[in-house]
C-alpha cells in the first residue's frame, strides 16, 4: 500500500505541465484552522515569482481523514487553539506522511500543547526534535544561518523549529514562537516592516522547496 501512495505523490509532483496544488488542513477541536487567510496565497505568489515554483495560486482545503490528502505534496496547518484528530484521521495522516507528504504546522500562538498531544496519535513512537541551524531547510533557496527567524514578538521567547523524521527525511515541521504566517499575510493586516515580511516569505519559500524536493 505504501508503494501506491509513493507513486501517487511522485506522479503528481513530476507533472511539470500542471501547477502543483497545496492545501490548508481543516481540523476538528475548535481551533481556528482558517487563521491568516491571505498568508498562503501570498507565499505561493512569492515563491512562484522568486524561486521558480509552479504552484496553483489558490490553495485547497483538506481534512486529515480525506482520501484526496495524497494529492498534495505540502499541507499547511495553523491556528491558535485546540486540535483534535480521530483515530482514523491520525492513521490517514500517518500514511500520508510516510508516503512522501509533508506537513508544516505553524503555531499562531496557542496550539502548542494541543498539537503535540495529537501528533502522538499519529506517531506514538516519534518525538519532535529541534532542528539545528545547519539543517538544509534553512538554506534551500535563502540562507538563514541562525535558523528560524522571529517574525512577531509575543513573549520574547526565541523561535524554534521542531521536526518529525522518517529514515532521515523531515516529514513534519513545527514552527514555534516565530509566527511565519502573520509575516506572509497582507502588509496592512499586521503592519510589519517590509524586511520582516521578506524574512517570513523567504523562510516559507525554503519550506515549500524542501517539501517538494525531499
Amino acid at each position: 500500500m505504501k508503494k501506491i501512495f509513493v507513486l501517487i505523490i511522485a506522479i503528481f509532483c513530476s507533472a511539470s505541465s500542471v501547477a502543483q496544488k497545496i492545501a490548508v488542513l481543516k481540523y476538528n477541536g475548535g481551533g481556528d484552522w482558517y487563521a491568516n487567510p491571505t498568508a498562503l496565497p501570498n507565499l505561493i505568489q512569492f515563491s512562484n515569482s522568486n524561486i521558480n515554483t509552479a504552484i496553483d495560486p489558490k490553495p485547497e482545503t483538506v481534512t486529515p481523514g480525506a482520501a484526496d490528502i495524497f494529492q498534495y505534496p505540502y499541507i499547511h496547518m495553523t491556528g491558535h487553539g485546540n486540535v483534535f484528530f480521530s483515530d482514523d484521521e491520525a492513521e490517514n495522516l500517518k500514511n500520508y506522511l510516510l508516503s512522501g507528504g509533508f506537513l508544516h504546522i505553524d503555531d499562531n500562538y496557542g496550539m502548542n500543547e494541543y498539537i503535540r498531544k495529537e501528533l502522538k496519535k499519529v506517531f506514538p513512537e516519534k518525538a519532535l526534535t529541534e532542528l539545528s541551524a545547519d539543517h538544509p531547510i534553512f538554506s534551500t533557496s535563502y540562507n538563514f544561518p541562525n535558523g528560524l527567524p522571529k517574525i512577531h514578538e509575543h513573549d520574547q521567547k526565541p523561535p524554534q523549529a521542531f521536526g518529525l523524521f522518517e529514515n532521515g527525511r523531515l516529514i513534519c515541521l513545527f514552527t514555534f514562537e516565530s509566527d511565519l504566517g502573520d509575516g506572509w499575510e497582507n502588509p496592512e493586516i499586521h503592519n510589519d516592516p517590509e524586511e520582516v515580511r521578506l524574512k517570513a516569505l523567504r523562510m516559507g519559500a525554503n519550506i515549500l522547496k524542501y517539501a517538494f524536493e525531499n
